[in-house]
């Protein structure tokens, strides 16, 4: 058993300060998709949103080059502290989206942004910084997709989880209109959590869950489907 596969099977549990997203399906779902793609020592990795830094140490125990990245100082702090506690090398660094990339390029970018739809136009505060993504989910996803080209070496990947609610049509669609290959390439669906079951009235009227079981504003099972969206930039093709 190598030490990717070992973090999967022993999962240390991880300090979450209030106001933290805690790590839960989501998170598990990237993690298995990021050991599929071959992390090990050299890889040069970001984690944007890192929040308590799970997937950044999973990456870092693979022997991976990890850049953690997030907005709030409290998961900075809560993934430098959970780096100390696992004696992991990790820089953490408190960044929004397009300083984090500016500059640098990676070959495994992994994000598991902000896609709760949430009602309004003003931005979130404090912990649903973690979830909310504006009215339709993408506040943060449609920026990804913008930027993750840039952010890729030839041959690099992105590795996105969200919500489809959000529309994962969508995202593949902006990512390949980017210049990216893309494609959805994990799906599990989970009962709705507390924010969404609080957010039912406002998404019947919105149409939004059309992939939440039933038809649009037909929440027949209250389940949300989450999906894995890898994008790959092509390598620069061999000249004749």
């Amino acid at each position: 058993m190598n030490a990717c596969t070992a973090t999967l099977v022993r999962r240390r549990p991880l300090v979450t300060l209030p106001g933290v997203y805690t790590p839960q399906d989501d998170t598990r779902l990237l993690l298995h998709a990021l050991y599929r793609e071959g992390v090990g020592p050299g890889t040069e990795l970001l984690d944007l949103g890192t929040g308590s830094g799970a997937l950044a140490l999973g990456a870092a125990r693979c022997g991976a080059h990890v850049t953690a990245v997030d907005i709030a100082w409290r998961a900075v702090f809560t993934t430098w502290i959970n780096a100390r506690l696992a004696r992991l090398p990790l820089t953490v660094r408190r960044s929004d989206l397009a300083t984090a990339v500016r500059g640098r390029t990676f070959d495994l970018f992994v994000s598991n942004p902000p896609y709760v739809p949430a009602p309004g136009v003003s931005l979130p505060r404090g912990a649903a910084r973690a979830w909310d993504a504006g009215c339709d989910g993408r506040l943060l996803i449609d920026r990804i997709c913008d930027l993750a080209p840039a952010a890729l070496r030839p041959g690099g990947v992105l590795l996105m989880v969200h919500s489809g609610l959000c529309g994962a049509s969508d995202t593949l669609s902006r990512l390949g209109r980017a210049g990216l290959r893309a494609e959805i390439s994990d799906r599990t669906r989970i009962p709705f959590g507390p924010v969404l079951r609080s957010r039912l009235s406002w998404l019947r009227s919105t149409g939004l869950p059309h992939g939440a079981g039933g038809g649009a504003g037909q929440l027949v099972e209250l389940t949300e489907e989450l999906v894995i969206i890898r994008a790959e930039r092509p390598r620069a093709s061999a000249p004749y």
